[in-house]
């Protein structure tokens, strides 16, 4: 199945890229050799391959479990001691609003 250069205009205006011309013809060319790599993949026919969606069976949720953790605390001297600047208990920082 070949594309046209409708078929990719349409692709590159749904991915907001302006592709006119020249680059229109190249990305054309490029997306029918990617679309033609994939052909051999589509000549396996694998009725008992279930589909899946994560490379790693059944695994759906690599997050840990919400848990209650004591407050360690860091004191002060110790949280301002790396920085570049302190006044007081505050750390300094350059403005970015361009005000004292």
């Amino acid at each position: 199945m070949a594309l046209t250069e409708d078929d990719v205009r349409g692709i590159a205006d749904y991915a907001r890229i302006a592709l006119e011309g020249e680059e229109l013809a190249e990305m054309t060319s490029y997306l029918n050799d990617a679309v033609a790599m994939l052909e051999p993949v589509l000549a396996y026919n694998l009725p008992d391959v279930e589909p899946t969606f994560h490379p790693i069976g059944d695994l759906s949720n690599v997050m840990r479990a919400d848990a209650i953790e004591p407050v360690r605390d860091l004191a002060r001297d110790a949280a301002l001691g790396n920085a570049g600047s302190a006044r007081e208990e505050y750390f300094r920082v350059p403005s970015i609003l361009g005000g004292e």
